[in-house]
């Protein structure tokens, strides 16, 4: 099977491909333009990405193409609904990257508390200036709000108590019960943590529900002063409410991500916002540590490899959760050629659809069960046809 690698990647994970028997294309500098023509010429059945953007173009191109997996934990970078359109799967690495991420958080915070960026370039340019740089707050005591309670999110939380933090949080799924559980503060809303909290740490999920999640009120509800610090996705944050809170209200950054970022392989970065005063910016870089690098192309190779060994995709981000069915069709027979073949004819010539189904084999391989999951109900008429095959030994019709 053949594997396209269109990012960086590690060796360990080529060799391991290579070992499972995947041919292995491995072009770590392809871009968004490039990765379309990548595509046509190899036509992988799998392609691994990391930061490069999948667009429907590269999908299309590629008439063989199965699996997506994206080597990290967010997908926003793939067009999710063109793979999911061509029937293609798109999975990710979660988790793998969490303590990388959460230590780039605290580097972050300590940049905005201790000012240390400013403080290195002003001894590099010969410039002592011990009486301004003196003036730091201190992390202890103080509130740590968490928005996100993921594995990123608790890595930050745990960080933040090690540092004598109060530590508050929220998630949409996050209640009083669970908070407590998770050994910190349970805050109602979005309001809430943003008055309340000295520190902010953003570690939620790109997607339509969290696009500009903190807004023009997030940051209004902000604390003068208070530090923000953003490296989930630049789309989470709107970003001009983001530098008018800076400038009005004194607030520091730290950001590793942003709402315009460069695509694989530019080098120039216009964003305002990097210009201000109080603001330290990284590239884009919380999951870049060898550590994190190595265990997320484990996860990566081990996906495909359950693929490949049984077409099972583990950490698949577009299977739908729901479906169109409203009825349930379930068919107890003998396991012999041709019966669900009788089934799915008496279906199709209804003019039904089939959104959904599964065929249970009994020990002993002499029966099955299949529930099949139908758009409309079946008729009287189409019943009584499915039962002329004499293999078929029941059938119930229920509306879900």
């Amino acid at each position: 099977m053949k594997v396209l690698i269109a990012d960086k990647f590690q060796a360990n994970g080529i060799e391991a491909l290579k070992s499972a028997g995947c041919e292995v294309v491995f072009e770590p500098y392809l871009s968004a333009d490039s990765i379309a023509d990548a595509m046509q010429q190899h036509q992988p059945a799998i392609l691994i990405v990391r930061s490069t953007k999948v667009s429907a173009k590269a999908i299309a191109a590629a008439e063989l193409l199965n699996l997506i997996v994206r080597a990290g934990a967010g997908y926003d970078t793939i067009d999710i609904a063109a793979a999911s359109r061509k029937g293609i799967y798109v999975a990710n690495c979660p988790g793998k990257n969490s303590v990388a991420v959460a230590e780039l958080v605290w580097g972050l915070i300590l940049a905005c508390d201790r000012r240390i960026p400013d403080q290195t370039l002003d001894l590099r340019n010969q410039a002592w200036n011990k009486k301004e740089y003196s003036k730091a707050r201190g992390l202890y005591g103080r509130t740590l709000g968490i928005v996100g309670t993921g594995r990123i999110g608790m890595e930050v939380a745990h960080r933040g108590q090690a540092f004598g933090m109060n530590v508050v949080a929220w998630s949409r799924s996050l209640s009083q019960e669970k908070a407590g559980e998770l050994g910190v503060g349970y805050c109602a809303d979005l309001m809430e943590l943003a008055s309340a909290s000295d520190v902010i740490s953003v570690n939620v999920a790109a997607n339509s529900d969290t696009k500009h999640l903190i807004d023009e009120s997030f940051v209004k509800a902000m604390k003068p002063g208070a530090f923000f610090i953003n490296t989930s996705r630049g789309s989470v944050v709107d970003q001009a409410a983001l530098e008018r809170g800076i400038d009005e209200k004194g607030i520091r950054a730290g950001l590793d991500v942003f709402a315009n970022e460069p695509g694989s392989g530019d080098k120039e970065f216009g964003e305002s916002i990097v210009g201000l005063p109080g603001v330290y910016g990284t590239h884009h870089v919380g999951a870049s540590t060898e550590q994190a690098q190595s265990a997320i192309a484990e996860e990566a190779v081990r996906v495909i490899i359950q693929f490949i060994e049984n077409g099972n995709v583990e950490n698949c981000v577009n299977i739908a959760t729901s479906t169109p069915a409203n009825y349930l069709l379930t068919v107890r027979h003998l396991n012999l050629p041709g019966v669900l073949a009788h089934v799915f004819q008496v279906i199709g010539d209804a003019k039904i659809n089939v959104e959904e189904m599964q065929n249970v084999i009994y020990d002993g391989a002499e029966a099955a069960c299949a529930k099949i999951q139908l758009g409309n109900e079946l008729s009287n008429d189409d019943i009584e046809k499915m039962k002329t095959n004499s293999n078929v030994l029941s059938l119930e019709l229920n509306r879900l």
